[in-house]
């Protein structure tokens, strides 16, 4: 492996040798995840897979979509990235995901599921409108992704586009929890009915002993094969669509993988080929525990058994949103919960066990789990959408047309929401409060702290209309200062001061009043204000505030455009046309930028953007004209309203 410099080099290797390099791609997965939290178990189930492609395409011309990229370890390690692959998810270092600012093998940023077989019949057609027919495209695509309702979109222009493309559907059984659905029944029936895989293997060696008397038979043998398979399978689902279906293949066998890919290399027309993996494969606790090993946190091994995990022993925002759900779903039999194949991410595997008729998973469909909410409500129900912040955005128009328009009460748990550290742009939820607030009806809310998740949620519950509750992923924090009762639009006062304003939006606020406290030992007053809604605002006591003092932050852990500053920016000007206020000072939006930020810890990229606490009281002193305390980084994302 360390000798690896181009993909090219294994179709030079035999095959023990590809099986002695996917040990040591395995040895080199089970290191990095030895000293940091990454995604390990759906890496070890590709490895062969990898191999594979790589040993019969030529991805320096042809393309490969790996949908979702969190698998894409052991593509980076033999792409020419061994060398840098100890700095993944680290500032500076790797992505966790393709990137193709790293690499020309990695051609989208791919972070989202379900998107892989659109972009590679895009690429597909691309090439060929551009000359180049021969060029081969391949989407790799799992079957907990599989369901998305794009997938079955893109597979239905396949049919019809009749392009020469390869969809590989690497069914594992799992998306990161057990898979869920009717499609995944579907699936299964493959891995169960040994009756039709011993008649496939007969009629294969059939076909392959029939003397050479004509193209004529040896179609009319696939036929046969053809039909035995979908009379005992169904495997009509996808030929229906027009896309010819090859497998079962054993995704862990080198020679068994290359012989398919190399069969159905040039087949004319879209091919999906049904590759059975094992996620964590060849790590034996992985294997009996994948969804723990999906993203576990470091761990030291001996001899393939786990000798200790490093855990971290603070509770996360996600543990207080789980536990305030199930608290909820206790008092009142109409709360539901709906996640889309985010169990485990959102910490609801006890909610599953305790109320399993209120509990929904339906799989990696998120324009489905809000539509369905919708219908929920519309029964009388009080459901809760439970879905990371970037995910939600697959479900804009049912959040508008479903939810928003018709006023109801669906309750919008966006985890995740801010910066989400090592996973990088593809999952920061940077923009939710922005398209969450532009809806009529929608009541969006950020709590500063785990006191104001906790209240938010049954209050959000008892509200007759659509709400949203955004908060990150980060160990929750329990603020000390007198509180005031959850109310709708209402904010509240963290602390007075006279000489200056900070308007914290969600869980920076403990940064702030960290900031504050730092300036008070300088002479500096300032006061904090504890946002709570971000729609409707409170103007009653925020505009006031701003009118009063010196000057003015706002701060949030979201992109400035359309965000909680933007929101104060308007209701400042909408009152100063209306005549209802004066004269204001400088104010200064701190938050996300207008661009992409990129993976690392919370902490570092904080420290980058001034969002952390030394950065608020650095911006502070700038407005107040004080000089600095002590140097720090500029802050990017800072906007003068």
């Amino acid at each position: 492996l360390s000798r690896m410099t181009s993909p090219r080099q294994l179709a030079e290797m035999s095959i023990e040798q590809l099986e002695q390099l996917a040990a040591e791609v395995r040895q080199a997965l089970c290191n990095v995840v030895a000293s940091r939290t990454a995604h390990f178990a759906s890496n070890l189930g590709v490895v062969e897979l990898c191999l594979a492609l790589h040993r019969v395409y030529d991805f320096s011309r042809d393309r490969l979509i790996w949908d979702t990229g969190h698998q894409i370890y052991p593509h980076k390690l033999i792409t020419g990235r061994y060398a840098e692959f100890p700095s993944i998810r680290t500032k500076g270092g790797l992505m966790g995901y393709p990137n193709p600012d790293e690499s020309p093998y990695d051609l989208f940023m791919t972070g989202h599921a379900g998107c892989s077989v659109s972009t590679a019949l895009g690429l597909a057609m691309g090439d060929t409108m551009r000359g180049e027919p021969d060029r081969h495209s391949v989407a790799v695509i799992g079957d907990g992704a599989l369901p998305s309702g794009i997938v079955f979109e893109a597979l239905n222009n396949a049919g019809f586009l009749k392009r020469k493309m390869l969809v590989v559907l690497n069914d594992n059984k799992m998306s990161i929890c057990p898979r869920v659905g009717g499609l995944a029944e579907y699936l299964d029936t493959v891995r169960t009915n040994s009756w039709y895989r011993s008649v496939k293997q007969e009629m294969g060696g059939l076909i392959k002993g029939v003397p050479m008397v004509g193209e004529s038979v040896e179609r009319m043998l696939n036929n046969v094969k053809d039909s035995i398979k979908t009379s005992i399978h169904g495997g009509a689902l996808f030929e229906a669509l027009g896309v010819r279906y090859f497998g079962p293949v054993d995704g862990h066998s080198l020679p068994q993988l290359i012989r398919y890919l190399e069969m159905i290399k040039d087949a004319e027309g879209p091919v999906l080929l049904h590759v059975f993996t094992e996620k964590g494969h060849g790590f034996k606790p992985a294997e009996a525990d994948p969804v723990f090993f999906h993203t576990p946190a470091p761990f030291e091994c001996d001899n393939d058994f786990v000798v200790s995990i490093k855990k971290s022993s603070s509770e996360a925002y996600t543990d207080v949103a789980s536990r305030t759900i199930a608290k909820a779903m206790k008092a009142d039999s109409r709360v539901s919960v709906i996640t889309a194949a985010m169990c485990q991410g959102n910490k609801l595997e006890k909610v599953r066990e305790e109320f399993p008729n209120q509990f929904f998973d339906v799989g990696i469909c998120e324009s489905h789990a809000v539509a369905f909410a919708a219908g929920q409500a519309k029964a009388g129900c009080r459901p809760i959408v439970d879905i990371y912040s970037t995910f939600l955005q697959r479900s804009y128009d049912q959040i508008f047309q479903e939810v928003s328009l018709q006023n109801l009460p669906v309750l919008f748990m966006l985890d995740r929401a801010g910066l989400t550290g090592p996973d990088g742009p593809t999952h920061h939820g940077s923009y939710d409060l922005g398209y969450m607030r532009l809806f009529p009806n929608m009541a969006v809310m950020a709590p500063g702290d785990e006191h104001d998740l906790e209240e938010m949620v049954p209050w959000a519950l008892s509200h007759d209309g659509p709400t949203a509750i955004r908060y990150p992923k980060a160990a929750r924090v329990r603020l000390d200062f007198p509180r005031q009762p959850m109310a709708l639009g209402k904010a509240e006062q963290a602390c007075e001061g006279r000489d200056g304003l900070v308007i914290a939006c969600g869980t920076l606020l403990g940064e702030a009043l960290a900031a504050v406290s730092r300036l008070r030992s300088e002479g500096l007053d300032v006061a904090v204000i504890n946002a709570r809604f971000v729609k409707p605002l409170d103007t009653e006591l925020i505009l006031p505030a701003i009118e009063a003092a010196p000057w003015t932050i706002t701060l949030e852990e979201n992109a400035l455009p359309t965000g909680f500053g933007s929101a104060v920016v308007e209701a400042v000007n909408d009152a100063r046309a209306a005549g209802e206020l004066g004269e204001t000072g400088p104010l200064l939006r701190l938050g996300l930028p207008d661009s992409f930020v990129e993976h690392g810890d919370r902490a570092e990229l904080f420290a980058d953007l001034g969002l952390d606490a030394e950065g608020i009281a650095a911006a502070c002193r700038r407005l107040a004209g004080r000089s600095p305390a002590a140097s720090h980084s500029t802050a990017p994302a800072a906007s003068l309203g």
